[in-house]
């Protein structure tokens, strides 16, 4: 014990002499005067950094969101179509060129919001992404109702709730069934039930005016429909803006994730995804490339009566099948990627939740702002597509019920797909003939 103090009391007495020596003194001066100095002549390299940084940040978003995807090689299309159209006036090659070049962009706005959504958690996350994810759907709607083309609107917005409920959901629990065999993946059945009744209220709205159509049974004739319409509108985006308070606020509690649950039992929680661009990079991306999808949009509404007529196909299966998996490109891949990372509830926030919005939000606001542009866009979608609707919503209603999934459900869910896709493709739609 005593030689070990012996020892270290040595050596405080050799560290302190070090630091007392004139030698160290004479260099610790000229390392003070040589900081001096280049602080002194070095004053604009901290700017200098901060641009640099802001350079390298700019460039490597520009990198992250127009050239890593692989679909981004699609993208010289949405200009090609532009020049098709100015240069040949081929409408079935410029609606062609139009669908390849908004697909990749459909596909970025739902990264954007993905990207986005790793700043503000789950469920806005998940409304984000449906909102941003029908974005597509909405601005070719307003610039079709802008056009008189209503048909080609009610069309492609009832094609966008059936591709998202059967197409985009049965894609994802295919997938995530196959990659998580043989466990059964589970979400929030009570978020289920709450977006399954609200669905039903939607194709409530939806089936009176084709109603009271149908039997003939109008107060005055081709007004009541019409007025019926708009008061229904009124009431599904009452409903709709009332569903959000209870989803955000009053009832956030219910719309906590599985992933959640199992991390407060105890069990180990997955890794979090880390955003590749900042939340002002996303919110500036999200502002261009919606900008670029509405420049496309013209192009495309205005070419589908000649891409009908070129290709022999019905306006109606181009409005239901082709405009809709184009819209729901973002919500597509988004569905499938979460569903293979096991967060199936933000699955189901993406694509139940986008139909939600499209069938609660869209469709009545697409009525209002007919309404506002003097055009007669009514709820009456025709007998054939309101039974499609109903069918379809008491389906995927079912496959909710339990708050399980597998790859069945979703091979199921397909299927239906492609019996509704051939059912258009042989369906005439004497509305838009009598039109």
């Amino acid at each position: 014990m005593g030689s070990s103090k012996m020892e270290s009391t040595l050596e405080k007495i050799d560290f302190e002499s070090d630091e007392e020596s004139p030698l160290t003194l004479s260099q610790s001066a000229g390392a003070k005067q040589s900081f001096q100095f280049e602080t002194s002549s070095h004053t604009s390299i901290p700017k200098f950094r901060t641009l640099r940084k802001l350079q390298f940040t700019a460039f490597h978003s520009v990198y992250v969101v127009l050239f890593k995807a692989k679909i981004n090689v699609l993208l010289p299309f949405g200009p090609l179509a532009v020049l098709m159209h100015y240069m040949t006036g081929r409408h079935g090659w410029v609606f062609f060129f139009s669908l390849l070049g908004i697909t990749p962009l459909a596909e970025r706005l739902g990264y954007a919001t993905e990207q986005l959504a790793c700043y503000t958690g789950n469920t806005v996350g998940g409304l984000l992404n449906a909102t941003f994810g029908n974005a597509t759907e909405m601005i070719i709607s307003i610039y079709a109702l802008k056009n008189g083309m209503i048909r080609v609107v009610q069309q492609s917005l009832l094609g966008s709730i059936l591709s998202n409920m059967l197409l985009v959901l049965g894609c994802a629990f295919f997938t995530g069934g196959i990659v998580h065999y043989p466990k059964v993946q589970r979400f929030n059945q009570t978020a289920a039930i709450v977006s399954s009744g609200l669905l039903l209220m939607a194709v409530m709205g939806i089936l009176f005016p084709a109603v009271l159509h149908f039997t003939h049974t109008e107060v005055h004739f081709g007004k009541s429909e019409l007025a019926l319409s708009r008061f229904s509108s009124c009431i599904m985006l009452v409903a709709y803006a009332s569903y959000l308070f209870f989803q955000l606020k009053s009832h956030a509690n219910l719309y906590d994730s599985v992933d959640e649950e199992r991390e407060n039992n105890g069990d180990e929680p997955e890794e979090e995804d880390v955003p590749e661009i900042t939340m002002w990079e996303a919110i500036a991306w999200l502002t261009i490339l919606t900008l670029w999808v509405s420049v496309l949009s013209g192009y495309l509404v205005d070419a589908i009566q000649g891409a009908s007529d070129s290709w022999n196909m019905p306006v109606s299966f181009i409005s239901v099948i082709l405009l809709p998996i184009v819209g729901n490109a973002a919500e597509h891949a988004s569905a499938i990627m979460f569903a293979m990372k096991d967060k199936l509830d933000i699955t189901l926030g993406v694509a139940i939740g986008s139909s939600t919005q499209i069938s609660m939000f869209v469709i009545p606001f697409c009525v209002v702002v007919g309404w506002i542009m003097g055009q007669p866009m009514d709820l009456n979608f025709q007998l054939f597509e309101t039974a499609s609707l109903f069918i379809t919503v008491l389906v995927v209603a079912f496959m909710l019920q339990e708050g399980t999934s597998n790859y069945f459900k979703g091979l199921m869910l397909i299927l239906c797909y492609l019996i509704v896709a051939a059912s258009f493709f042989v369906h005439i739609d004497n509305k838009s003939d009598d039109d």
